[in-house]
């Protein structure tokens, strides 16, 4: 993982790689990603989707700097050795394609068009934007059903296989209700968090991670945490997780509890 930055006027050629990437929107606005020509414009806390060789770029239509939040599984790619990446047509830019906002009308909205199909395990929609996605943890929020580990947590799923988003990165929005002190969670997966809104800290067994909006931290593996909220947060997350419970490794401890 790492932060991005682009300055306004700014474009980056067209390119594809074979590492999976995500990118999370931190800071600033007017900057877009065109995932086969079709743009998508980016806002604080929007998830945008790279997957492995799918042909992508980005600029910066705006006034100000954009900040993102890149996730890539390079470590597995890079050991398992079939790292690729290559510019579109020497470095050209990707003819316009479909409008912005169709890869969600298309396969975002519940339904799917008549005869779709689906050659890879990527998601066919590329952009999640927040609004949605912190509205959807509010209305649940109602309910009053809060997860003593994770507080209220939701999954960025494939729409066509109800699985993740992509075969090797998982993604989670969660909303930590404010006051709320989570019970002690452990798991072999990694996870590396970005909050949108709030203040809070985490507990990582004997260090104290103390947050607000646009920080970053991360949770190694089989390290011990929990997380205390001031006031309702918003906080992303990614993991390697799908990884290991794809080759039978996943294991996790809620309180004293091991799973």
């Amino acid at each position: 993982a790492g932060l991005q930055l682009i300055m306004p006027g700014e474009i980056a050629p067209t390119h594809r790689h074979s590492p999976a990437a995500l990118r999370f929107i931190v800071e600033g606005e007017g900057a877009y990603t065109s995932i086969n020509g079709e743009k998508s414009p980016m806002t604080v806390g929007d998830l945008i989707l790279t997957p492995s060789m799918v042909w992508h770029d980005h600029g910066n239509e705006g006034d100000g700097p954009v900040v993102w939040l890149d996730g890539l599984d390079m470590p597995l790619v890079r050991f398992l050795g079939p790292v690729f990446a290559e510019l579109y047509n020497g470095g050209e830019l990707y003819p316009p394609g479909r409008p912005a906002f169709d890869n969600i009308s298309r396969y975002g909205a519940n339904m799917l068009p008549i005869g779709a199909k689906f050659e890879t395990e990527n998601s066919p929609v590329f952009h999640y934007p927040y609004k949605e996605t912190k509205q959807a943890l509010l209305n649940l929020q109602k309910s009053g059903e809060i997860d003593p580990v994770h507080g209220i947590k939701m999954r960025y799923v494939n729409p066509s296989s109800g699985g993740p988003v992509m075969p090797t990165i998982d993604c989670y929005m969660q909303l930590l209700p404010g006051g709320m002190k989570t019970e002690e969670f452990q798991s072999t997966a990694g996870w590396i968090y970005s909050v949108v809104e709030g203040t809070g800290k985490t507990i990582v067994g004997d260090t104290t991670i103390e947050w607000g909006p646009r920080d970053v931290f991360v949770v190694p593996g089989w390290h011990p945490h929990h997380h205390e909220a001031d006031g309702d947060a918003f906080v992303f997350n990614f993991t390697d997780m799908i990884i290991q419970e794809k080759l039978g490794l996943y294991c996790e401890r809620r309180g004293n509890v091991t799973q």
